[in-house]
């Protein structure tokens, strides 16, 4: 191992007295703090941000690494691109142009397989152009959805979510944070190179990792389809035992010229949401009791829905549907309905509204506020819904201001205040904004006119600038903790350069994989860098990763390009843990998942990546 000098680190222009030609005293101190580091995160007791932190900040108290060093990971390309791809994605998820683009595509499936091909498709396209995490996010309520109308077991769903999107993720240069990270690192090795007049490394395009990322992507597909019935448990709601959840009553009414008029009641979707029964449709010349699936919607037409609180939820995001009383706007009120917030309230015993109409108590006036819906005691309350006659303990659905739930949580007019997660509507007649904007970013990208950086701040700016999303929704949109891992990754991976232990790591390596071949090699890392993924962040992973990868494949006189796409590819497709990737977290909860779930149905798709990573990357790009 003496004989294995800081090759790499010369090449990438650090200083010279920060490079050790055998491991120091830096060295083993810092395999010592990644220990501590992969102990802390296995135990779970601590955040990533926090652990990661941590360790940056021992390695600057021990002098390891100088301030500079530490934090030119927040100053990095690659992590300001995925920040601003979150807004990106904020915007298609704020103006509903996520579920407008698959609602049609997922239809009403008849079984388990039936249902995963048609979330799989969609989830895998749209995750090759933007982060796979907000993608999955949105799609979360799809999924809950789909599951309660279907009767099919939610944990045969949601695990084949995540699988689509980190799959469709590992196509495009901008599918997933861990690619632009590998990119990012390739981009400031270049530059440092620069300086030196040393070989450069080739970049990836849009379409670089594809070649390995799209052949996956239909290989795991098949295997989801093919085995996903078979292998996932079946929990989760198949179904929904609506008698025993709380009943509201809601009524809305249906815009003139909007998408819903002349669509029958079941071509509206108003006939499948769960728990939801359309009671009766009024108009200005009849009452329909009980309206048959086949009758046409018409302007103004006021439709009286009895069901529970999710799926009255449900309705308010369906364009052309607005809330009864939703036009008697307040003096000077302005706000749009995808400003406004839903909240669950219980009127007080010492409440002025009680003894009091919904259409006199002046919830507009007094609080800003609409009634949607109205639950006595967990039952309906019979009568129109603005005729309804307040009682002590009635919970009301209201539709409100952002400031609403400050405002009044404390006031004795309500027992309780709850906010529910979600607007009170999405922002539909800006959908097809946000789609363009997409596709802008992707077209510009794809053929070069801009850097992935820059198009990922002009789209993002798109988005805020056309109101796609507000400036507090894109900031709350970005995941801070990934940011925050990724800029403290680059630190701790510029650590393992400066002290020799990359080179160190990347001997042994080479020492162990070259005497079998290049591919034996290749697979080596493509395996640590695995291994890696499953105890810490992708994103970590692939930085921790980078410069034992580069080291390896220069001291045996390779390419670099095959080492890149297997640690994108590595860093991604981890498909066996839940904490390999944070949409398998994400699902986890929902899907009713255990740890041995993801085992047994993703190991083996883990498997199949690396086999496809190892034999594809070397006939592609070559050594």
């Amino acid at each position: 191992m003496d004989g294995h000098v800081c090759i790499v680190l010369a090449q990438a222009g650090q200083a010279a007295a920060s490079v050790q030609a055998t491991p120091g005293w830096e060295a083993w101190t810092l395999l010592g703090l990644i220990g501590l580091m992969l102990g802390a995160l296995a135990s779970g007791r601590f955040g990533v941000d926090i652990v990661m932190v941590g360790i940056l900040a021992l390695l600057l108290l021990l002098g390891i690494v100088g301030p500079t060093q530490a934090v030119s990971g927040f100053g990095n390309p690659a992590l300001w691109t995925v920040a601003l791809l979150y807004v990106v994605a904020g915007g298609l998820r704020e103006t509903g142009a996520i579920t407008a683009l698959t609602t049609k595509l997922i239809g009403r499936p008849k079984s388990a397989r039936g249902a995963t091909a048609r979330i799989a498709a969609p989830v895998a396209a749209l995750s090759a152009f933007a982060n796979n995490t907000p993608i999955v996010a949105s799609f979360l309520p799809v999924i809950d959805t789909l599951s309660r109308r279907s009767g099919i077991p939610a944990s045969k769903l949601y695990m084949p979510l995540s699988f689509a999107a980190i799959l469709g993720g590992t196509c495009t240069l901008i599918g997933t944070s861990t690619t632009l990270v590998v990119h990012g690192q390739i981009l400031e090795h270049n530059e440092d190179i620069k300086r030196q007049g040393g070989e450069l490394l080739p970049v990836m395009g849009m379409f670089t990792i594809g070649a390995v990322g799209v052949p996956l992507t239909i290989i795991g597909a098949a295997y989801v389809l093919l085995l996903g019935d078979k292998l996932l448990p079946a929990r989760g709601h198949a179904g929904l035992d609506a008698q025993n959840a709380r009943q509201y009553q809601t009524a809305m009414r249906v815009e003139p010229g909007s998408p819903v008029v002349g669509k029958s009641v079941e071509a509206a979707g108003l006939r499948h949401l769960p728990g939801l029964f359309l009671s009766r449709i009024e108009r200005a010349d009849e009452t329909i009791i009980g309206p048959e699936p086949e009758e046409a919607l018409r302007g103004d037409d006021v439709l009286v829905f009895v069901g529970i609180l999710d799926s009255v939820v449900d309705l308010q995001k369906i364009r052309g549907l607005v809330p009864l009383a939703h036009e008697e706007r307040a003096a000077g009120e302005d706000e749009p309905r995808s400003m406004r917030r839903l909240v669950e309230s219980v009127v007080s015993n010492s409440s002025p509204l009680i003894g009091r109409s919904i259409r006199d108590a002046g919830f507009r006036t007094r609080y800003g506020a609409v009634v949607v819906a109205v639950s006595r005691q967990g039952h309906t309350v019979p009568g129109k819904l603005g005729d309804i006659v307040l009682r002590p303990g009635d919970t009301l659905l209201m539709e409100v201001g952002v400031s609403f739930t400050k405002r009044f949580r404390q006031s004795r007019d309500f027992h309780l205040v709850s906010e529910l997660d979600d607007a009170a509507s999405p922002r539909h007649d800006r959908a097809w904004i946000a789609t363009v904007i997409l596709g802008g970013l992707v077209i510009l990208i794809s053929t070069e006119v801009l850097s992935p950086l820059v198009g990922a701040a002009a789209a993002a700016a798109g988005m805020v600038l056309t109101r796609c999303c507000t400036g507090p929704q894109a900031r709350s949109s970005i995941d801070w903790t990934v940011v925050v891992v990724i800029g403290c990754a680059f630190g701790i991976g510029r650590a393992m350069e400066s002290t020799g232990l990359a080179n160190s790591v990347a001997g042994l390596l080479v020492d162990a994989a070259m005497p079998l071949g290049p591919i034996a090699l290749l697979a080596a890392i493509y395996v640590v860098t695995l291994l890696f993924t499953m105890f810490i962040t992708n994103n970590a992973a692939a930085v921790l990763m980078f410069p034992i990868a580069l080291a390896a494949s220069q001291e045996a006189g390779l390419g670099f390009m095959p080492f890149a796409i297997a640690l994108a590819v590595a860093a991604s497709a981890e498909f066996s843990t839940p904490i390999g990737y944070q949409t398998n977290l994400m699902v986890m909860g929902p899907g009713g998942y255990r740890w041995l779930d993801y085992t047994r149905f993703g190991l083996p798709l883990t498997v199949l990546g690396g086999v496809v990573t190892v034999i594809v990357a070397p006939i592609v790009f070559g050594f």
